[in-house]
């Protein structure tokens, strides 16, 4: 009897007509050799924290939970060889141990670190690019079965490939990070007025290690976040302070707003003021895995576009007035992240310094009308939807948009030939094998 697996959201369902949880690399070989032998399709999932179809499946599941531990770690070199499951808010405390940090993070890391990959998962700072940059070689079982290694000294053209993969190539075993020495991260968060975020737009990017913004529709106030990194040791500030304003505030009051706009919307306008306006300041020091993630208690469903970074503020500035003049009760922020162009052939921010802007709304509520109007704002910049979270794109819309689609389709066809690892998902996204 199948197994109903649902994601994150609780918004993804299907049922596998089986899942599997190896405990070695050998384990799974032989699961992916016996499905494929079976004419049976694979998937593998992680946290299951993408909001898209993409590791749903009626074949077999690969759980990948059971492969989390740490390979090797290179202190010399910062090279850290982790199995595919390890999820990266375990991944940190370990690195620092040892001295080390990845290079960047999302805000979330409940993700394991090849489901984050897979899907160009990034942070922000101009001159940094997405997590998957951060990979330099990997280890992956093929649609026969088979491990093969990867790297850009053994095969550039499959390494550039899979580093952002969606899953069709095979089932990562493991992977090496290029980690950096340990450092600390000064977060400063300011409200500021949304214009005047705007209009020194380059200045907070290019001036600052890492900076972000977020803005409640109908309001006029940006919560600016501008973080540096240093060798310092760090003063953390008391728990109870960050328990105070990342849970009391950031979850139990939000949730309270998005109960109360989900049962009368109507008041979205007015709840999203009375937020704003209680915007403070605020600092956090601290070591980078204890600053970039924040607990996310409030469940909401997303949608994010990569587009040009030139485009950015145009592109916030549309948004915004699209909620406006459709009068649409959305109550959670925008948020407006930044990063360095990259190789990977479907990295959102292939080949160009890319502006990220992403827009939500609270479980529960009707979220296609926003979702589908700002997605035609972000196509009419050649925007690239970000492979983990909701949007309404196939093979045909997008594949213009990455000027490798067709090295990719390459490497694929050459492994997975068959199908192996197709699913809804990908033969929407990205065509036939």
């Amino acid at each position: 009897m199948s197994t109903v697996w649902t994601n994150w959201a609780g918004e993804q369902r299907c049922s596998p007509l089986a899942i599997e949880r190896p405990r070695d690399e050998a384990a799974l070989a032989h699961i992916v050799r016996r499905a494929a032998d079976a004419g049976l399709t694979v998937r593998a999932v992680g946290s299951g924290h993408s909001f898209t179809d993409c590791a749903c499946t009626n074949g077999v599941m690969v759980d990948m939970s059971g492969m989390q531990r740490v390979v090797d770690i290179d202190s010399v070199t910062g090279r850290v060889t982790v199995e595919a499951g390890a999820k990266l808010w375990a991944l940190g405390p370990v690195l620092a141990e040892h001295g080390l940090a990845l290079e960047n993070q999302g805000d979330i890391d409940r993700q394991s670190i090849t489901g984050a990959i897979s899907t160009a998962t990034h942070g922000t700072g101009a001159q940094l690019r997405n997590l998957s940059a951060q990979i330099v070689a990997m280890r992956l079982v093929t649609a026969t079965g088979e491990i093969i290694e990867v790297s850009p000294d053994i095969d550039d053209e499959t390494y550039l490939a899979a580093r952002v993969s969606l899953g069709a190539l095979g089932v990562f075993s493991q992977v090496t990070i290029q980690c950096v020495p340990l450092y600390t991260l000064h977060r400063h968060d300011e409200p500021w007025p949304l214009d005047e975020t705007l209009e020194r737009l380059d200045e907070h990017v290019d001036g600052n290690d890492h900076f972000e913004f977020f803005v409640f529709p109908y309001t006029d106030r940006a919560l600016t976040r501008r973080t540096r990194r240093s060798s310092d040791i760090p003063s953390p500030p008391p728990r109870w302070k960050r328990w105070v304003e990342e849970e009391l505030v950031q979850n139990k009051a939000l949730g309270l707003v998005c109960r109360t706009g989900r049962r009368f919307p109507s008041q979205a306008p007015r709840l999203n003021r009375l937020v704003s306006s209680a915007l403070s300041a605020s600092e956090v020091e601290d070591r980078p895995y204890k600053v970039y993630a924040t607990n996310r208690a409030v469940r909401f469903t997303e949608m994010e576009y990569a587009v040009p970074r030139e485009n950015g503020r145009e592109a916030v500035e549309r948004v915004m007035q699209l909620v406006a003049e459709r009068e649409l009760p959305i109550l959670f922020p925008l948020e407006v992240r930044f990063a360095a162009g990259d190789e990977a052939f479907l990295s959102t921010a292939y080949r160009r310094d890319t502006c990220y802007v992403a827009v939500h709304q609270y479980s529960g509520m009707e979220f296609e009308t926003y979702f589908r109007a700002v997605e035609a704002i972000m196509d009419s910049y050649g925007g690239r939807p970000h492979w983990g979270k909701r949007h309404y794109q196939n093979a045909a819309t997008i594949r213009d948009r990455y000027p490798d689609w067709d090295r990719f389709q390459d490497v694929r066809r050459r492994l997975d030939p068959n199908g192996v690892f197709v699913n809804d998902y990908t033969r929407r996204v990205l065509g036939a094998p």
